[in-house]
C-alpha cells in the first residue's frame, strides 16, 4: 500500500486538501493553522475563548462557498452556444460526454478564499471548509465568553458547513469519505469512501444539529449572536436554510439514481422521501409563521433575480430566496452578470452567453395550465408564441421582443431579429436557436434602459422558497403515495405545493387528468420545476437523480427557424432544427474523480465507467 504522506501526486485531491494544509499549514491546532510566529502570544484561547474571535474563524467557510455557474453544466445543459461558428467548432461543455474537460476549472483547481466568487474551486474549499468545521468543533469546550445564543450560532454553522460542503461535493461525485473527525498530520488516514445513502445519512444527522442550534432570525431580539451585525445578516445561515438542505439532501439520496447507486433499486426509497418531505414541511411551517421567507408577489418575483438600486442600497433575493450566492465586494453582482447565463444584449457586442434550446423552451406550457403536446392545450406550431405560460414572456426573448441596447446602435437592433437571416440569428454572433433569454435582466425595463447599469444587480439565488415547496411535493408524492398526500399534520399536499407556485404567475391548478398516478403527476412536476427554476443551475442535478440522463428527449438539442416579411415582427413557416445529440452513457450519472486521489488506496474507487 503507497505511503499516503509520501506520495507525490496528490495536487488537486482530497488528500491534497487534507493532508497538504494538515503538513504546510499544520493545521492540528488552531495557532498552527494561523501560522503563529514562535514569539507570538496567540493563544487557543485567544482565538476560540470569545464569541467575536470564534465568529471570525467560522467567517472563511462563507467565503468558500464557490460560483456553481462557472463552467457548471448545471446551466450549461439549457443552451446551445450563441452562433453557428462557435457551434460548429466545438460542442458546448460537456456536451461530447467528456467530464475530464474543464474540471480544473470548476471543480479541482487550487484553494481560493478571496472575494472573488469567480476564481474559486468546488473540490478544494470544500475539504478546506470541512476541515475549519471540524476545528470549530473540536474547539467548542473554549468558548467561555458568550451567551447560549452565540454558542448555540457557532456550533451550529460548524455543523452546517459540515454537511453543506459533503452535500456540494456528493451532487458531482456521489458517495465519499464522511470526514467528521479533526484528522492528524502525523496519522496514516485511509477512510473508506461511503456509498451514496451512507454519506447522505452523515449530512442529515450534522444539518439537523445545524436547523436544531442556528438561529431562525440572526437580526431576531433573541438571537444576541446577530446583535453587532443587525441588518446584514442575510447572507448567514439560518434555521430554515438548514431544513431546506436537511430535505435536499434526503431527496437527493432517495431518488432514483441515488438509491439505485447505493445498491437499492432505480426507484425512490419511500422512507427517505418521508423524511426529506417533513424536513421541508418543517421549513415551509417556520417561514409562513415567522415571515422570515415568503413568496415574492408575481409583480416583484424578479427581486429573485435582479433589483434596480442606486448606490446597491438592494441586493437581489427579496423576500424568497433562502441562501443566495455569496456576494463579496460591492459592484460584484453588476461585473458577473454575464456569467450567470445572463445576456445584457448589446447587439453586436462581445457579450455573447449561451442561448437556450427550443426544447428546453417547450416545457413552457399553454396559458390554460396545460403542456404544448397536450392534444387539448391549444397550441399551434405555426403560431407558438401565443397563450403561453406567464412565465415565457418573463424568462424567454423570441422575434421582435425589445432588447436593451447600449444608446447608439441603429433601430433595427432595438428588436431581436431571431428570424432567418435576421441581424440576431446564426451566423456568427447571432443565436442558433432563435431565442435569447432574459431571467436575470429586464430587456426592455425603462430604468436600466434609460442608461445607468451602476444600479443594475442580478444575482443568482443557489436555494428559494419556490424550490422547497416543489422538493416538499416530489417527496410526499413518492414517500406518501399519491398527488393528494401530505405529511401528516402538515396541511398541505403535494398537489397544493405545486399548485401554489403556479398560481402565483398566474397559472390554473395542475389538470385533472394528471392526477391519476404518481408517474402521471411527476411529468408535470418536472415539467414545473424546468419553468419555475429555469437556468438557476439545478436542470443537470435534476435529470441525472431522476436517471432520465439518457433518455433521448433530453440528449437532443433543437433550434426554432422560422421566416419574416418585415424584419422579425411577422413570423411564418416555423420548423424545428436538430443541432447536437449528447453521447450520454450510465457512467455520465457522475464526474469522475482525479486519478491520483483513486490510486492511493484501495478503499476509495473510482466512479463505475472512468
Amino acid at each position: 500500500m503507497f505511503d499516503i504522506m509520501n506520495k507525490r501526486k496528490r495536487n488537486n485531491g482530497i488528500f491534497s486538501i487534507l493532508f497538504i494544509f494538515a503538513m504546510m499549514l499544520s493545521m492540528a491546532s488552531c495557532e498552527d493553522y494561523l501560522d503563529k510566529a514562535l514569539e507570538s502570544d496567540i493563544s487557543d484561547e485567544d482565538v476560540f475563548g470569545s464569541y467575536m474571535s470564534f465568529q471570525g474563524f467560522i467567517e472563511e467557510m462563507y467565503h468558500c462557498i464557490a460560483d456553481p455557474h462557472r463552467r457548471l453544466a448545471g446551466n450549461w445543459y439549457y443552451f446551445a452556444y450563441f452562433d453557428d461558428s462557435t457551434m460548429a467548432n466545438s460542442p458546448l461543455l460537456w456536451d461530447d460526454g467528456n467530464y475530464w474537460d474543464y474540471q480544473d476549472q470548476f471543480l479541482t483547481g487550487g484553494v481560493n478564499t478571496d472575494n472573488q466568487t469567480m476564481t474559486k474551486q468546488i473540490w478544494p474549499l470544500a475539504w478546506y471548509a470541512i476541515r475549519k468545521a471540524n476545528i470549530a468543533l473540536a474547539n467548542l469546550h473554549l468558548l467561555k465568553n458568550a451567551d447560549q445564543s452565540q454558542r448555540d450560532a457557532i456550533e451550529g454553522q460548524a455543523y452546517f458547513f459540515r454537511g453543506f460542503f459533503h452535500l456540494e461535493l456528493m451532487q458531482y461525485y456521489g458517495g465519499l469519505p464522511y470526514i467528521d473527525t479533526l484528522l492528524v498530520a502525523d496519522e496514516e488516514i485511509k477512510v473508506r469512501r461511503l456509498n451514496y445513502k451512507e454519506t447522505a445519512l452523515k449530512v442529515a444527522k450534522d444539518l439537523r444539529k445545524a436547523a436544531d442550534l442556528l438561529p431562525l432570525d440572526w437580526d431576531g431580539s433573541t438571537a444576541t449572536a446577530g446583535h453587532l451585525t443587525r441588518g446584514d445578516n442575510n447572507l448567514r445561515a439560518s434555521k430554515i436554510e438548514a431544513l431546506g438542505y436537511l430535505g435536499k439532501n434526503l431527496l437527493y439520496a432517495a431518488s432514483p439514481m441515488m438509491n439505485e447507486s447505493s445498491g437499492g433499486t432505480a426507484t425512490y426509497d419511500q422512507e427517505l422521501c418521508k423524511q426529506a418531505a417533513e424536513a421541508f414541511a418543517e421549513a415551509i411551517k417556520l417561514s409562513n409563521e415567522s415571515g422570515k421567507f415568503k413568496l415574492e408577489p408575481w409583480e416583484t418575483r424578479h427581486r429573485n433575480f435582479w433589483v434596480v438600486s442606486p448606490n446597491f442600497d438592494t441586493r437581489p433575493g427579496g423576500t424568497e430566496t433562502i441562501r443566495h450566492q455569496m456576494i463579496y465586494e460591492k459592484f460584484y453582482t453588476k461585473f458577473t452578470m454575464g456569467r450567470v447565463g445572463i445576456l445584457l444584449v448589446f447587439p453586436n457586442s462581445q457579450n455573447k452567453v449561451q442561448v437556450p434550446t427550443h426544447n428546453y423552451v417547450q416545457n413552457y406550457g399553454m396559458s390554460n395550465g396545460l403542456p404544448v403536446d397536450d392534444p387539448e392545450s391549444g397550441y399551434d406550431p405555426q403560431n407558438p408564441f401565443v397563450n403561453r405560460d406567464p412565465r415565457f414572456y418573463v424568462d424567454i426573448v423570441v422575434g421582435g421582443d425589445p432588447l436593451i441596447t447600449n444608446g447608439t446602435d441603429v433601430l433595427e437592433n432595438r428588436f431581436a431579429r431571431l428570424h432567418n437571416g435576421g441581424s440576431h440569428k446564426g451566423g456568427q454572433g447571432g443565436s442558433v436557436t432563435g431565442y435569447l433569454h432574459k431571467k436575470y435582466n429586464p430587456l426592455g425595463h425603462s430604468t436600466p434602459n434609460e442608461g445607468n447599469w451602476q444600479n443594475f444587480q442580478a444575482n443568482h439565488p443557489r436555494l428559494r422558497l419556490a424550490d422547497i415547496y416543489l422538493m416538499y411535493a416530489e417527496a410526499v408524492l413518492w414517500g406518501y403515495g399519491s398527488p393528494s398526500s401530505s405529511v401528516p399534520g402538515a396541511n398541505l399536499t403535494a398537489l397544493q405545493a405545486v399548485n401554489i407556485i403556479r398560481n402565483r404567475a398566474g397559472m390554473p391548478d395542475i389538470h385533472s387528468k394528471f392526477l391519476g398516478s404518481q408517474q402521471a403527476f411527476m411529468e408535470e412536476l418536472i415539467r414545473e420545476r424546468a419553468v419555475e427554476l429555469a437556468f438557476e443551475g439545478l436542470r443537470w442535478f435534476d435529470l441525472r437523480r431522476w436517471n432520465v440522463l439518457g433518455e433521448m428527449k433530453y440528449r437532443e438539442k433543437y433550434a426554432l427557424d422560422y421566416d419574416s416579411s418585415d424584419n422579425g415582427f411577422t413570423k411564418f413557416n416555423y420548423r424545428e432544427r436538430l443541432l447536437f445529440t449528447r453521447p450520454i452513457e450510465k457512467k455520465h450519472n457522475w464526474v469522475p474523480f482525479n486519478v491520483n486521489d483513486v490510486s492511493i488506496y484501495e478503499d476509495f474507487p473510482q466512479n463505475p465507467g472512468w
